[in-house]
């Protein structure tokens, strides 16, 4: 497993346009299965403990508000030069955090290059 994330990480830097960094984590713990950053002051784990967070109020607005059979696809946070992008698989067990530059990203090929990553990630788990 951590070969095939080290090679995902690897994919998207060299793929993604203004990738910053990336993790994948468990959305029950909170534990991050990888994580990977171009910046060095960038702690992608500690950015998906604090996205976590995110993902659990959107999960517990959809109970209160009774959306039943609507589930997290992503989450998309927009800054002044960078782009969040907060994938959460479609069994809701985890998710891929992924930054990028904003005045270089491409979101149709990065979103692209996610969801293909996120089934074979889900495949894998």
């Amino acid at each position: 497993m951590s070969d095939f994330l080290t090679q995902f990480g690897e994919d998207l830097k060299k793929n993604v346009p203004g990738f910053i960094a990336v993790s994948v984590a468990e959305i029950a713990s909170g534990m991050s299965y990888y994580s990977h950053s171009a910046l060095a002051d960038f702690d992608p784990e500690l950015a998906s403990a604090y996205n976590l967070e995110v993902v659990k109020a959107k999960m517990n607005a959809i109970k209160a508000l009774n959306l039943n059979g609507q589930v997290i696809d992503n989450v998309m946070i927009t800054l002044s030069s960078q782009i969040h992008i907060i994938d959460v698989s479609d069994s809701q067990d985890y998710f891929i955090y992924l930054a990028v530059d904003s005045t270089k990203a491409n979101l149709g090929m990065t979103k692209s290059i996610l969801n293909k990553y996120k089934k074979e990630i889900a495949g894998k788990l």
